[in-house]
C-alpha cells in the first residue's frame, strides 16, 4: 500500500473519532417508500440504484400511453423521452444511476432496445435479425446489456450485449423463446424468463460456464426472475402459488425461494399484497416491485428495505465490527465489484471506510 494511502487512512481514523460522537444516527430498521405516479393512474418499477436513490421504470402519462421515467428523492419522476415515437420503458439502471436501458419506440412504431445517458440520450441497441427489441438490464458500470430480440424467424430470444461484441443470443431451455430481465455487476450472470420443452415459462439464471438453470416456482406452473443481486447470488421475481396468485420472490442457492409476503408479513399483512419484485440493489438489501394497496385501492410501486444487510456489514455477519473495518482496510485501494466496496462505485476508497466507520458496531 502507498504511504499517501497510508497516511489518507490515519487522517479518516483520527477525524472519525469526532464524527462518530457526532453524528446522528439513522435507522437501520425495514421500511416501506411509495413512489407515486407520472400524472396517470399507475406505474411501475424495474430497477434500482446502489443507493435505493434511483429508481426507473415507467409511468402512465395519458390513456394507454406510458413512458420511461428515472426518479430520485430529490427531483421526482423524470421523463426519459423516446426514440421518435409515442411511448418507453426504462426497465434498468447502472448502479450510480447514470446509465439507464429499456426500450422505446421509434419513428415508425417499432420498439427498439435503448441505453441512456444524461449526456448521449438514448442509443438503439439493433436486435438478432428480426424487427424488435428490448433491454431490461444494464451491469454496474453500463457497458453490459440484457433483455430480448427477435432473431430471423421472429421469435423472441434473450441477449447480452457489449459495446464490442454486438448481440449475443443466450438460448432457452428447450422451448423457443426467452427473455433476459437484468445482469449480475460484473455482466457475467443474467437471469430472465425462458420457455422449457413442455411449454412452461420458467425464472432461469444464465452464467457462460453453467448455460440456463431453471429456478422453480411456488407451488404454481409459471416463474419469472427480474433482478439479480451484484455478485449473482440473490435473484428476484415473481412466481405463481399453489393457489394460483403472482406473488413476489426472493432465490438464494441456500434457500430457494422465498414469498415475500411472508418472509416480511408484519409489514404487508392486512395492509397489502405484494405481486411482483422487479429489482434487488447490489447488496441483495432494496427490493423494489409492485404491489396492491388495500388502503388506497390501486396497484403501486414498493421499495422494501429488508434491513439485511447493515450498512458497512462487509461480511454479513449482523453485527458492523471490527472484521469489517479489516476487510476495507486490507483491500484499500483496489478496484472491481465486491462487498469490500460498500458504495458499489467500482473502487474500495475513502468513501467505504467511512460508510464502516459510521455504522461501526450497528447490529452488534
Amino acid at each position: 500500500m502507498q504511504r499517501a494511502s497510508l497516511f489518507r487512512i490515519s487522517a479518516l481514523l483520527c477525524a472519525t473519532v469526532v464524527l462518530l460522537i457526532a453524528r446522528a444516527s439513522w435507522s437501520q430498521q425495514p421500511t416501506l417508500t411509495w413512489l407515486g405516479a407520472l400524472g396517470g393512474d399507475y406505474s411501475l418499477a424495474f430497477g434500482v440504484s446502489a443507493d435505493g436513490r434511483v429508481v426507473v421504470g415507467f409511468a402512465e402519462v395519458t390513456a394507454l400511453r406510458v413512458r420511461a421515467f428515472r426518479w430520485t428523492a430529490a427531483g421526482g419522476m423524470q421523463d426519459l423521452g423516446t426514440l421518435g415515437g409515442l411511448q418507453s420503458v426504462a426497465a434498468g439502471v447502472s448502479l450510480n444511476g447514470a446509465v439507464v436501458v429499456g426500450w422505446a419506440e421509434n419513428a415508425i412504431g417499432q420498439s427498439r432496445a435503448f441505453r441512456w445517458t444524461a449526456d448521449g440520450g438514448m442509443q438503439d441497441l439493433g436486435t438478432l435479425g428480426g424487427n424488435r427489441s428490448a433491454a431490461f438490464g444494464v451491469s454496474a458500470d453500463g457497458a453490459v446489456a440484457v433483455g430480448g430480440a427477435e432473431d430471423a424467424t421472429l421469435r423472441e430470444r434473450a441477449f447480452r450485449w457489449t459495446a464490442a461484441g454486438g448481440m449475443q443470443d443466450l438460448g432457452t431451455l428447450g422451448g423457443n423463446s426467452s427473455t433476459a430481465y437484468s445482469v449480475s455487476a460484473d455482466g457475467s450472470v443474467v437471469v430472465g424468463r425462458a420457455e422449457s420443452a413442455t411449454g412452461q415459462a420458467r425464472a432461469f439464471r444464465w452464467t457462460a460456464a453453467g448455460g440456463m438453470q431453471d429456478l422453480g416456482t411456488l407451488g404454481g406452473r409459471d416463474s419469472t426472475a427480474n433482478g439479480v443481486s451484484a455478485d449473482g447470488s440473490v435473484v428476484v421475481g415473481w412466481a405463481g402459488n399453489a393457489i394460483g396468485l403472482s406473488s413476489a420472490f426472493r432465490w438464494t442457492a441456500n434457500s430457494g425461494m422465498e414469498d415475500l409476503n411472508l418472509a416480511y408479513a408484519n409489514l404487508v399483512s392486512g395492509t397489502a399484497f405484494l405481486i411482483t419484485a422487479t429489482a434487488v440493489s447490489p447488496s441483495g438489501r432494496y427490493i423494489v416491485g409492485r404491489g396492491y394497496r388495500f388502503a388506497t385501492g390501486r396497484f403501486e410501486i414498493f421499495l422494501l428495505d429488508t434491513g439485511f444487510p447493515q450498512l458497512g456489514d462487509v461480511d454479513r455477519s449482523g453485527c458492523v465490527d471490527d472484521t469489517d473495518l479489516l476487510r476495507v482496510l486490507f483491500t484499500f485501494g483496489e478496484r472491481g465489484y465486491r462487498d469490500e466496496d460498500l458504495n458499489w462505485d467500482g473502487t474500495i476508497d475513502d468513501a467505504d471506510l467511512l460508510i464502516v466507520l459510521f455504522n461501526f458496531g450497528h447490529g452488534c
